[in-house]
């Protein structure tokens, strides 16, 4: 490990040279064996490359060292954390080591002047100044890498169990140690690892490291393996093991976590992830929880959809936009997918397990039909599945579901795979473990990842091509495109609801081109918050193309101004060429006001739905607000959308389980903003789950919170006293006081039903008092649990509270 410091006291400047035994993953891995000064008797010589490695020796007065520095990102940063030590001094290239010395009387600007030789690849592609050409030369290297590169295959175990909340109570040998040689790498997932309420609410469980010992005690005897990551979200987890003599040549670790539950954020369903770069392939590994229930597969295609759209991963260079899980050479995704069974009987589908009838039951396998449909996992590969369903068991038994619900079994828990040179060796259940409801699963694949050993001469010549290429259309041209368009209208845009058009970059000039959006003179960004262009930089080779997707959503944070004709949906987004010129794309289209995200002021005054009022009516009601006479112009004591929800909810959802914490469709939800933001249907379309969501995304949309934020210093400093807290809600202005009376006394009606819907005070104050008393600015896990303990006090009913009625605003 190489690393550049500097001394803000002296201005000195070393380079810190560290050794570590295994892969580094904390501090306590590496060790510091010495710190070089960088001063006028240091010098680097850029020896040769080898393979895609380059050979640097570095010497100071008679020491000298010789480093092997890696193809990439890290390779690039450390020589341009050199150059930059190295501000003012020129590099000047010995005829035979290419050396670079420190000369102080030479400017940067020769630097930046000085032609590389072109057969050394580690100065083409790891100094700075190179820009374009860097990024030119890395695609055509990348595109023509079958010609010099070699693949060599490595096992990857994955396997996923769904531990329905338990304990590890028994070996996991039998299905982690199940192949007959150690594998190279483990990617080991788990959902429900907690079904407590403190794991859903605070995301913290004391299961995490009796699994991960558990784990580490069941990986194969045979070999020695090394921890790299963990990743959790909730009860999703993933884990990530390697052989020793492996990890050395594993770079660029991240993890991301994505919610998919109740308002999409909610970690009870969602996926985590971890992606890694092993020698030069990148590999992304996700571990997905979906929703349950077989009349739900919508709500899973969805969640699919969006784990794919939020998980991003940030590159080392943050000039670069971040990764999705698309973006890389492999993908490997499994989990709790909770796809299930359809059409048949319980009764028939066990005859068919019985009969081992495999296949007519697979024909019936919901994941298998909307795969075959394009819906969801396009281009995914998944093995034939020969074993019977993993779910659903009683547990500590192999004896199908013997409860009153009956289920019926599913093959709920799956392994697909994305990528080139990947074979399948095995895909497999576990019926010896019986710890839960689920059998875990397990599939051994070969992966052929391409290593950093290359044909020395095939790559010399490839590169020299390249570069002549280049050299030879650089001189030529200046690049060029073309746009498919320049004005794009969007109509009709609502709240939460994602609309997107395309606009197709053709390079129609002679020369490569790298474009970028950039942002406008005293613009913090390149296009407003709701508009997102995607991909907004790149690079197009000549005569290629590429699409790019002009996506408009309106949520929490943008609705507001927009409802109150503060802002309108106009942009222009300046596209710049690398050595050309900018192209200009116009962006415009008409917002529907929406009551998510408008204030509970104005909601008040709103006789009629939103949409049927003028957009002037609204501005001049917003101005009226601090001049109004209140009684002449009385307003309403709750908003009607309020009172429509949960009157809802109060007439039809008292006995529902999972009430606010089983996320409902998305379509629904979009019905039921149109019928508040219309007035078109007397009652609410959709399902309990719906509206309840809808309730929440209500609440968590209000630019101004239920309990206002100059009121939430006092709330936590008097969270312990409920007198206190009472007289708080007191002082609240008429309006917001109502809705806060209003929504607890329903909460406290749901309470008197808890034995059929399942509810408690520990389930419904952390989901509610993080929308009715939010804070300003982030919560750090202290702030959460006095906002718990401040709400707490009002779920316990009152003789006050009592006078409190479900009735229609007037």
């Amino acid at each position: 490990n190489y690393r550049i410091a500097k001394s803000i006291k002296t201005n000195n400047v070393a380079l810190f040279i560290y050794s570590h035994r295994r892969m580094a993953i904390t501090g306590d891995d590496v060790t510091l064996d010495e710190i070089i000064p960088i001063s006028y008797d240091f010098s680097v010589f850029i020896c040769r490359y080898k393979g895609a490695d380059t050979q640097v020796r570095v010497t100071f007065f008679k020491e000298e060292l010789e480093l092997k520095l890696p193809f990439g990102s890290h390779t690039r940063l450390f020589l341009s954390e050199v150059n930059r030590a190295w501000s003012g001094k020129a590099l000047c290239y010995d005829k035979s080591y290419y050396n670079i010395k420190l000369k102080s009387e030479v400017r940067d600007d020769l630097i930046r002047n000085s032609q590389p030789i072109l057969s050394n690849k580690s100065q083409m592609l790891g100094m700075p100044q190179f820009g374009l050409r860097d990024n030119l030369i890395k695609c055509e290297l990348l595109k023509n890498e079958d010609a010099y590169t070699y693949i060599e295959n490595y096992s990857f175990f994955l396997g996923t169990y769904n531990v329905n909340g338990q304990n590890p109570k028994e070996s996991l040998s039998p299905w982690l140690a199940s192949t007959t040689t150690p594998p190279d790498f483990y990617l080991v997932a788990f959902q429900e690892l907690d079904l407590s309420k403190e794991a859903f609410l605070f995301n913290d469980t004391p299961k995490e490291p009796e699994w991960m010992l558990a784990v580490y005690k069941g990986l194969h005897p045979d070999a020695k393996y090394a921890f790299v990551k963990l990743v959790r979200l909730v009860g999703i987890m993933l884990l990530f093991y390697v052989k020793v003599e492996h990890a050395a040549h594993i770079s660029e670790v991240e993890v991301e976590s994505v919610g998919t539950g109740v308002m999409g954020r909610l970690g009870n369903k969602g996926a985590v992830a971890i992606r890694f770069q092993f020698h030069n392939s990148d590999i992304c590994v996700v571990n997905s929880h979906l929703a349950a229930h077989t009349e739900e597969f919508e709500r899973r295609n969805q969640d699919f959809k969006d784990i794919c759209r939020r998980m991003q991963f940030s590159q080392d260079d943050l000039t670069l936009p971040p990764l999705t899980i698309m973006k890389h050479n492999v993908v490997l995704w499994l989990g709790d997918l909770n796809y299930r069974i359809s059409d048949l009987e319980v009764d028939h589908v066990k005859d068919l397990i019985a009969k081992k009838d495999f296949e007519t039951l697979y024909n019936h396998d919901q994941l298998k039909r909307q795969m075959d449909e394009e819906v969801v996992f396009v281009g995914f590969t998944e093995g034939e599945i020969d074993f019977q369903p993993t779910y659903k068991y009683d547990t500590g038994s192999d004896q199908w579901d013997t409860s009153e619900k009956c289920r019926v079994p599913a093959w709920c828990d799956r392994i697909l795979w994305k990528g080139k040179n990947i074979k399948q060796l095995h895909y497999q259940s576990h019926m010896t473990l019986k710890t839960s409801d689920h059998k875990p699963v397990s599939s051994l694949l070969e992966i052929g990842v391409r290593t950093p050993v290359v044909n020395e001469e095939s790559y010399k010549r490839t590169f020299e091509e390249i570069v002549r290429d280049i050299d030879r259309l650089e001189n030529d041209c200046i690049p060029s495109v073309t746009l498919s368009q320049r004005e794009f209208q969007f109509q009709d845009v609502k709240f939460m609801q994602h609309q997107a058009k395309t606009v197709t970059v053709y390079n129609d000039g002679q020369v490569p081109c790298q474009f970028e959006f950039i942002p406008k003179l005293d613009e913090p960004s390149y296009c407003k918050p709701w508009l997102t262009a995607n991909p907004a930089k790149g690079f197009l080779a000549q005569g290629a193309s590429v699409d790019i997707d002009l996506e408009v959503f309106v949520n929490r944070t943008t609705a507001p101004e927009l409802n109150s004709g503060q802002q309108q949906l106009e942009d222009i987004l300046v596209l710049h060429l690398d050595r050309g010129k900018d192209y200009f794309i116009f962006v415009t289209g008409n917002y529907l006001p929406s009551c998510f995200g408008s204030s509970l002021s104005t909601l008040c005054l709103l006789k009629e739905p939103i949409q049927d009022m003028p957009l002037e009516t609204i501005r001049e009601l917003l101005t009226f607000l601090t001049t109004r006479d209140l009684e002449t112009d009385k307003p309403q004591e709750i908003p009607k959308e309020i009172w429509m929800m949960v009157d809802h909810l109060y007439r039809n959802a008292k006995k529902q389980e999972e009430l606010f914490q089983q996320p409902g469709l998305r379509s629904e939800f979009e019905e039921i903003r149109d019928c508040l933001d219309t007035g078109s249907l007397d009652s609410l379309p959709g399902s309990n789950h719906s509206v309840s969501e809808a309730l929440l995304l209500f609440l968590d949309a209000l630019p101004e919170p239920v309990i206002p934020f100059s009121f939430y210093p006092q709330c936590l400093e008097c969270c312990s006293d409920s007198s206190q807290c009472r007289q708080i809600i007191s002082m609240l202005p008429q309006c917001h006081k109502n809705v806060f009376n209003y929504l607890t006394a329903f909460l406290q009606e749901l309470l008197k039903f808890s034995a059929h819907n399942r509810l408690d005070v520990n389930i419904l104050a952390p989901i509610f008092a993080g929308l009715l008393l939010r804070s300003p600015t982030k919560q750090d896990s202290t702030e959460k649990r006095k906002v718990k303990e401040f709400f707490q006090h009002f779920l316990v009913q009152t003789p006050s509270d009592r006078d409190i009625h479900y009735k229609s605003p007037e």
